[in-house]
């Protein structure tokens, strides 16, 4: 997890690299394209095979919610506001899973603690917008808040390729191979990438580092910990994220969070406590 979180952080600092020449589904799709040809090719290498056909309408709607919808959200709000600033909203994501995992799940139900967890974490996320101009920040915070519901209802969704006999390795690959194929046409009409400047080495080197590291290794490692801890368990990377990514912004940006920034963290790793008290 520790692994998984630096990988992931990572990809906040790597996301704003990339806008310095490229639009957001430019990103999105050179991140999930190239990761899922690398998966694709690791599949293959070890003999497993892709995932079966019988599996693929629940990949391509793991690829909906793990992949497109939160990837876009995400650099697309960090137009907007810091890697590191999103990177703490990210953190709710175990807050919407709890939720998630209480409505549509018979093992993982709310408890009076879960409930106070989630109640502390999202009193976390007001003292962050408290006092935002609706016209800032705010729309880009709602964004972030969007792509770690979709992380919930993801992880939750997730949990079926384990019953289904499906390796973490041909999910993954599966996975961004759906996101891939659904995300292309878009990209071409939107983008139109024959049309646009070459953006520079710097963003492409980060795109680069989205697909491999924070996608295809991370993923890897992500459907592992799935099979075995569960949703729930999953999702409390993200109390992890937020200390990779501000350290990783400060290192290579120079990023800071303001006071009101802190303190709604606190309140959101204080909830993830009450969580992981919970699920022990």
């Amino acid at each position: 997890m520790w692994t998984l979180s630096l990988l992931w952080g990572g990809s906040f600092v790597f996301n704003e690299l990339a806008l310095a020449g490229l639009p957001a589904l430019s990103i999105v799709w050179g991140r999930v394209a190239l990761a899922a040809v690398i998966l694709g090719l690791v599949v293959r290498a070890s003999g497993q095979g892709m995932a079966p056909r019988r599996v693929w309408p629940a990949l391509v709607v793991m690829g909906i919610g793990n992949n497109l919808v939160p990837f876009t959200l995400f650099v697309l709000a960090q137009g907007q506001i810091t890697g590191a600033l999103a990177s703490v909203l990210n953190a709710t994501t175990p807050l919407f899973t709890v939720l998630v995992a209480h409505l549509a799940t018979a093992d993982e139900r709310l408890t009076p603690v879960k409930a106070a967890g989630v109640g502390l974490g999202f009193a976390g996320v007001v003292a962050m917008m408290a006092g935002e101009d609706l016209s800032g920040e705010v729309p880009a915070m709602l964004a972030c808040l969007g792509a770690a519901l979709s992380y919930g209802l993801a992880g939750v969704w997730g949990r079926r390729f384990r019953a289904s006999g499906v390796t973490p390795l041909q999910t993954a690959a599966g996975m961004l191979t759906a996101s891939s194929v659904m995300l292309t046409p878009v990209w071409l009409a939107v983008d139109r990438p024959w049309a646009m400047d070459w953006p520079g080495w710097g963003p492409v080197a980060a795109v680069v580092a989205l697909a491999t590291l924070s996608s295809a290794l991370a993923y890897l490692i992500f459907f592992r910990i799935l099979a075995r801890a569960g949703a729930t368990a999953i999702s409390l990377v993200t109390f992890l994220i937020p200390f990779s990514a501000a350290g990783l912004g400060w290192l290579v940006l120079g990023e800071r969070l303001e006071a009101r920034h802190f303190l709604g963290l606190a309140l959101i790793l204080g909830g993830l406590a009450l969580i992981e008290r919970a699920r022990r």
